[in-house]
């Protein structure tokens, strides 16, 4: 696309109310050219199908405990702050940032004006501005086109350099890399970190705080797709539980992989214009969608190579998150706009790699709630050789890093258009079956489709209830049969074959949602917290 020369003028002067005076600005490249530009400089190079992979460096996951909101007049008494949305000063920001902009004027910079959200009057224009042309390539592939390339007014700018490391005892914080939110002057700056995800998640927690507080729509850390024969369907689930994979169906139409919102028209919408999934074991077999997506124009991110120039997927050489970015229309079947409307059923997702819990439950309201407030999934401790003991991992509404305000206040909404809607929710476990991680095997996806499938054409709801078997520990309504999924993988204590080893594990796992629910305790209502498991065990 070619910029006309006094237009890219105004684009650097703009630059110049940040603070930033860089020479060599480039605007809204294409990915093609970007491409040349990454490999010109070393910066990354061509798989055997001519798509660029690039090393993210020293992080190739996110950094939640480096991430802060500026504590002033917006967010003073809005914002839960804690562990997860730790404060930071207005003079800390501005002693940063100014040590920030000043590095990257000395650059060679890629600026992009972008938007998020498919919904057009809910449309969040955004800037960014990248150190690295790997990273604005990443942007074009993951937040939407720009409908208007001449109207360059932005709403938040974001700003990344991998290469500025800040000094922790003169800047007042815990590490040299970090993610700063601004809300009162609409910047999100980034450095030391030369993952990508940040830039995504940086917008995603703003959306998280401005649309809830000004618009009373709901943010979900969430896939979700379209059927004809099913309607909208909702997965909530952490990284690794599938949330991508099941969402990105050739029967259905993808919505989106990750991050939407739900209006007072009951419509699901996309927040981003792409797609970040996770490749580790990725094959064309198991996932055909997203492996024919990974062309010419994606982003592979810490992946290692065949002697062929083909990518190992099965390698963790360099990290098990390793992923590939690339814009939606990349997947055939997707839903243009982003755009779904009164969804009829909600996933909540889950990898147990303590085995217990039911590969498919329905849920009712109070078990709902309960959940959601809990996001729980669990992630195995260290490298996975030799370890055969997981651990329980808790984030609220399945993203609470992203989310600035009180989780009840997110699951309040939930619970309210679940009711408008008579939404029905299931809790799924894409896990470990037959014993825990390191005994028993991951759960097989077709088995996992089929239950999915038989809970959204309403075969679950059509059966028996005497077909229907409660959890003795998670109180959880479990069915006995269903089509195309033998009816003992149904049971996770008969895959087990030894009934004290399972009820000593699943009460284990009670008790730590238990324990992991107390901070919540306060906040929540007697309806919600009666969706718990048992607190005593038989």
């Amino acid at each position: 696309m070619s910029i006309k020369k006094d237009y890219l003028n105004a684009i650097k002067s703009s630059l110049i109310n940040f603070g930033i005076y860089s020479k060599k600005v480039n605007y809204n490249l294409t990915n093609e050219k970007l491409y040349s530009i990454c490999l010109k400089n070393n910066l990354g190079c061509l798989t055997n199908n001519n798509v660029l992979a690039v090393n993210t460096g020293k992080f190739t996951g996110r950094s939640p405990k480096d991430r802060y909101i500026v504590r002033d007049e917006i967010t003073e008494n809005k914002v839960w702050w804690g562990d997860i949305n730790t404060p930071i000063s207005e003079e800390i920001f501005q002693n940063i940032y100014k040590k920030l902009v000043s590095y990257i004027s000395n650059k060679e910079i890629y600026v992009r004006d972008c938007q998020a959200c498919a919904s057009e009057k809910n449309i969040l224009k955004i800037r960014t501005i990248c150190e690295y042309p790997w990273s604005d390539i990443f942007c074009n592939n993951m937040f939407i086109r720009n409908t208007n390339e001449k109207k360059s007014d932005t709403d938040w700018t974001v700003i990344s350099a991998p290469g500025f490391h800040a000094d922790p005892k003169k800047d007042l914080i815990l590490n040299k890399n970090f993610s700063i939110i601004n809300f009162l002057k609409k910047i999100i700056i980034i450095g030391g970190t030369g993952y990508t995800g940040e830039i995504k998640k940086g917008i995603f927690s703003v959306l998280n705080f401005t649309l809830p507080v000004e618009k009373n729509i709901l943010p979900m850390h969430c896939s979700a797709n379209f059927s004809n024969l099913f309607g909208t369907t909702i997965f909530f689930g952490l990284s690794g539980t599938g949330k991508t994979t099941l969402s990105t169906d050739s029967s259905k139409k993808l919505i989106g992989d990750d991050e939407h919102g739900w209006d007072g028209d009951d419509n699901i919408f996309n927040f981003e214009g792409g797609c970040y999934a996770k490749v580790l074991n990725l094959s064309n077999q198991s996932e055909p969608e997203i492996f024919d997506a990974i062309k010419s124009g994606a982003l592979l991110e810490n992946v290692s190579f065949n002697k062929d120039g083909s990518v190992d997927y099965a390698s963790k050489k360099i990290t098990q998150n390793s992923r590939v970015s690339y814009p939606i229309d990349y997947i055939k079947n997707i839903m243009k706009p982003s755009i779904g409307n009164n969804p009829k059923n909600i996933l909540f997702l889950t990898a147990d790699a303590f085995g217990v819990l039911p590969p498919i439950s329905k849920l009712n309201p109070s078990q709902a709630a309960y959940h959601f407030i809990s996001g729980y999934t669990s992630k195995l401790a260290g490298t996975e050789d030799g370890i055969d003991e997981p651990i329980p991992s808790f984030s609220a509404c399945f993203g609470a890093p992203f989310m600035p305000l009180h989780p009840t206040v997110y699951a309040d909404m939930l619970i309210e258009k679940m009711n408008k809607l008579k939404v029905n929710v299931w809790l799924v476990n894409t896990g470990w079956t037959g014993g825990p991680y390191g005994i028993g095997k991951r759960m097989e996806l077709k088995y996992t489709r089929a239950m999915i499938n038989a809970a959204l054409s309403g075969e679950l709801d059509e059966v028996n209830k005497d077909n229907y078997h409660i959890h003795s520990v998670f109180n959880l309504m479990q069915p006995r049969t269903c089509p195309n999924v033998p009816d003992n993988v149904l049971s996770p204590r008969k895959t087990w074959n030894n009934d004290l080893k399972y009820y000593k594990k699943a009460y284990m796992l009670s008790r730590a949602f238990i324990k992991n629910f107390k901070k919540f305790s306060d906040n929540a209502s007697e309806h919600i917290l009666l969706g718990g498991p048992r607190k005593k065990e038989k």
